[in-house]
């Protein structure tokens, strides 16, 4: 398992990883455990990382060291210029920022700490593909009760960007229709439960024949090719087939992570939203803005990692929304289960098969290859 550290800083051991928080030296002579971590000393490329054995980490301030079991992979796809991903600023390097895991220690000096050695968490950090990582005490939350290391893995950055993007940002309410582009990936899925537990009716897009499988398992009532230049089409006579009135021109809301906005133009209702989520396909678009103004549409972005910044406040609500999603049943994990990837030395794999799209949902690392994976919390 793994770890992550309070004081301000809280040690956690992670069962199950995904990455983001930078290693502070061991201050301690008494630490025995040694941490283990896949590095990169060449950029960009996960193929040849080494392994490297150093000091546990120990909490200061507000860090938690945690012992970590499961790792979820939120990576970069390569993209078709190597040059376009930005190199780390030191090596050796690293990855990973999501976590799922156990608390090791907590700092000694937090007056009142809001977790214990061995509580389960998940949360994200610098350096999450390691058997140990040191993390902030805000970073982190208990991992919902029921759930597997796996699952939480996956939580941190995907259900709350899907739910400040469809909730807060676009309002999505029962009876909307929502186009969820890439509804076979990590923030995909999470968009389809979280508008259809609003009582929104969802298209899904996906390229392959088992991702669409995959998005109608989690939900989705349609499902369409987006590999077809046809598909806005598609989505068209789906809204004129079963819509009435204004909603017979399209959808209300496009979720998108890909990049798909111009195209998605075409198959939008009055009044729809557009999300800007990401731009996983790797070209930022360029839209004409007379479609905008002539739909009389919406183009909404969202940049949830800079929430915490400037809306701190909303943060608190849509973990809110989500935890309580979860509680009634309505939002399930997304960890990729058609494919396992045990230990470190697994990372490379997981990887490729990442950057390859062969997966679905969130990529998860069992660091330990402990599979006593369940929630007690």
């Amino acid at each position: 398992m793994r770890a992550v550290q309070i004081k301000e800083y809280v040690k956690v051991r992670y069962p199950y990883l995904p990455p983001r928080l930078t290693l502070s030296p061991a201050r301690s002579k008494k630490t025995q455990t040694l941490l283990q971590q896949p590095i990169l000393t060449l950029f960009p490329g996960p193929a040849r990382p080494h392994s490297l054995r150093s000091p546990n980490p120990h909490p200061f301030r507000r860090q938690i060291p945690h012992r970590d079991p499961l790792r979820r992979h939120k990576l970069l796809r390569h993209p078709p210029n190597p040059r376009q991903i930005p190199a780390p600023t030191t090596t050796p390097w690293v990855g990973g920022a999501e976590f799922a895991g156990t608390i090791a220690a907590v700092p000694t000096a937090a007056p009142s700490p809001r977790f214990r050695v061995g509580d389960r968490v998940f949360g994200a950090t610098q350096g999450a593909y390691a058997t140990h990582v040191l993390a902030p005490e805000t970073t982190l939350l208990p991992v919902p009760k029921g759930w597997s290391f796996e699952d939480a893995a996956g939580l941190f950055v995907t259900a709350p960007t899907s739910y400040g993007g469809l909730v807060h940002r676009a309002g999505v309410k029962a009876g909307d229709w929502v186009l969820v582009h890439a509804a076979a990936g990590g923030v995909g899925l999470a968009a389809v439960q979280i508008a259809k537990a609003k009582g929104a009716t969802v298209i899904a897009t996906a390229g392959t024949q088992r991702k669409r499988e995959i998005a109608a398992e989690f939900g989705a009532d349609y499902v369409v090719d987006y590999t077809d230049k046809a598909w806005p089409e598609q989505v068209k006579k789906l809204c004129a087939t079963h819509r009435t009135g204004n909603g017979k021109a399209g959808v209300d809301i496009v979720y998108d992570p890909v990049g798909m906005i111009e195209a998605s133009l075409k198959c939008v209702a009055w009044n729809a939203r557009l999300l800007v989520i990401g731009f996983a396909a790797g070209k930022i678009e360029k839209v004409a803005l007379n479609r905008v103004l002539l739909k009389n549409v919406s183009l909404v972005g969202l940049h949830w990692g800079q929430y915490a910044k400037f809306e701190t406040e909303t943060v608190g609500e849509v973990w809110k929304g989500i935890f309580e999603l979860v509680a009634q049943g309505k939002f399930k994990g997304t960890a990729f289960r058609d494919e396992s990837f045990v230990g470190l030395e697994s990372v490379p794999k997981a990887l490729q098969a990442l950057g390859g799209r062969e997966t679905w949902g969130k990529v998860v690392v069992n660091v330990t290859g402990n599979e006593n994976a369940k929630s007690k919390l």
